[in-house]
């Protein structure tokens, strides 16, 4: 009965999928998402001394106690845009606080600027508001789809190119250089390499073989076998399984007795609202909102993409809809006190095993809802084996290149400028802002300037608007 009314609801004949397809999807795609648990209370919380790092600091209470309070607020919000995801949009993305815009947080604008974490919750509560009323308007729909054709069948593409550097990263094959930026990582002398490339190795083959849930074991072997070594005593304790074992005895280091008392976080944000400098306070409400806007948008057409989503002018029909779990997700992020909501790439690691539904979604927030419970063991995965998952699905987005004119140079220069700036600059917005800067140039050039809409001139000038305050200290002048 469950079966059939899930089945029902959710459209699985509709969308060719069934039950289990869309759990173990869900599965894939917390599993690949999951550190967000552990990196955003890192990088949200201040931590004093020689070697500190500026962050959310509430008096009274321990560093570790606030990395505590955020780690259940990561979650609460993470759950929120999930459960919106699922049930109103009917999609298989996840969603949680973002990499890229939580360092901006704590970094930027508490660090270099010495804003009070409160006034930035406030900046991140309003940009989740307007986003909410561009969304119900249609505004972000429609400027999405003004996207040039080129970048949107570009950022699949990149998105996996970007995959795959972290995944690599996090799995010790690539190591950064001072000379080169980066470079291939002493594989034969790091065991964590080594059981790395064994897992992906051991992933790709059973993916190939039509396995099902192969991301998912893949994973989950991968971090066994990582536990059994430093149990066997192959290495030691924090080389492959974190400090998993001390004394004999299984003891997760990180986040233990969490904290679950947020209430010096949540509703914080009204306090920010009466301490605001408009000018600085204004430049902050554009950066997150701009790196938000074409994040989410970036991700959702080129997970799209991967999934057979897009209609064939690469459009997500009712993209508003997954937009609004996005909008709803930030401002919910901002009163219970974290950085913006954002759409997740490993996304594509549950499409890929076939999630075309909300369900998918619905797994994976009820699967965040449950590290609740266990916040300790939700950290057990390590990044290295669920960067499994992004090297698998980065290999598999390659193939998007196909669906790009490179015999067109006016659709090549967008397109190839899309996919290379994403991984360079770590950021899907910046690959999309240097595809939409590019296109009506390069149209222009080729006397082609009556096919770009106004609305393309538009968007590319707000894009070198954008990079003017980003990187000529413009932000940090207004202080």
């Amino acid at each position: 009965m469950v079966r059939e009314t899930l089945a029902e609801y959710f459209g699985f004949e509709e969308h060719g999928t069934d039950l289990r397809t869309e759990i173990i999807a869900g599965i894939t795609t917390f599993l690949a998402m999951s550190y967000i648990v552990v990196v955003n209370p890192a990088i949200m919380t201040f931590f004093p001394g020689e070697d500190g790092k500026p962050g959310i600091a509430i008096e009274g209470y321990t560093p570790g106690e606030v990395q505590q309070m955020l780690t259940v607020v990561t979650i609460l919000a993470a759950a929120v845009a999930i459960f919106v995801m699922a049930f109103y949009a009917n999609r298989p993305f996840g969603q949680a606080p973002g990499l890229g815009l939580n360092a901006f947080f704590a970094f930027t604008v508490i660090g270099q600027l010495g804003v009070p974490w409160e006034t930035a919750l406030a900046a991140v509560v309003v940009e989740g508001v307007i986003f909410i009323i561009l969304t119900a308007i249609g505004a972000r729909e429609y400027i999405i789809k003004l996207f040039p054709q080129p970048v949107k069948f570009g950022v699949g593409t990149g998105i996996g190119l970007f995959l795959g550097i972290i995944g690599l990263q996090a799995m010790g094959i690539v190591s950064n250089d001072p000379e080169t930026l980066v470079t291939l990582g002493n594989i034969a002398s790091s065991p964590l390499a080594i059981l790395s490339v064994v897992g992906l190795f051991f992933t790709l083959a059973l993916y190939v073989r039509g396995f099902p849930g192969s991301i998912v074991i893949g994973i989950i072997t991968t971090t066994l076998a990582g536990i059994v070594l430093t149990f066997a005593g192959v290495v030691s304790p924090g080389v492959v399984a974190g400090e998993f074992v001390k004394n004999g005895s299984f003891q997760p280091s990180a986040l233990t007795g969490a904290q679950y008392d947020i209430t010096p976080l949540f509703g914080a944000f009204i306090d920010g609202l009466q301490n605001v400098e408009g000018l600085t306070f204004a430049l902050i409400v554009f950066t997150f909102f701009f790196v938000d806007f074409f994040d989410t948008a970036g991700t959702l057409v080129g997970v799209g993409q991967a999934g057979d989503m897009l209609d064939e002018d690469g459009n997500m029909p009712d993209i508003d809809k997954p937009l609004m779990a996005d909008a709803v997700g930030t401002t919910a992020g901002g009163i219970l006190g974290t950085s913006t909501v954002t759409t997740y790439i490993e996304s594509a690691t549950g499409v890929e095993e076939g999630g075309r539904t909300g369900m998918t979604a619905l797994v994976i927030g009820i699967l965040f809802l449950l590290a609740l419970v266990v916040v300790p063991l939700a950290t057990i995965i390590p990044l290295y084996a669920s960067h499994i998952a992004l090297v698998v699905v980065a290999l598999l987005m390659l193939r998007n290149v196909v669906d790009i004119q490179w015999d067109k140079l006016t659709h090549a220069v967008p397109a190839g400028l899309t996919i290379i700036i994403m991984p360079l600059t770590y950021s899907i917005a910046y690959g999309i802002a240097a595809g939409i800067i590019s296109y009506p140039i390069v149209k222009a050039a080729n006397g082609e300037w009556r096919d770009v809409h106004i609305g393309q001139w538009l968007m590319a000038a707000a894009f070198v608007l954008y990079f003017y305050i980003r990187t000529s200290g413009v932000l940090e002048a207004t202080v």
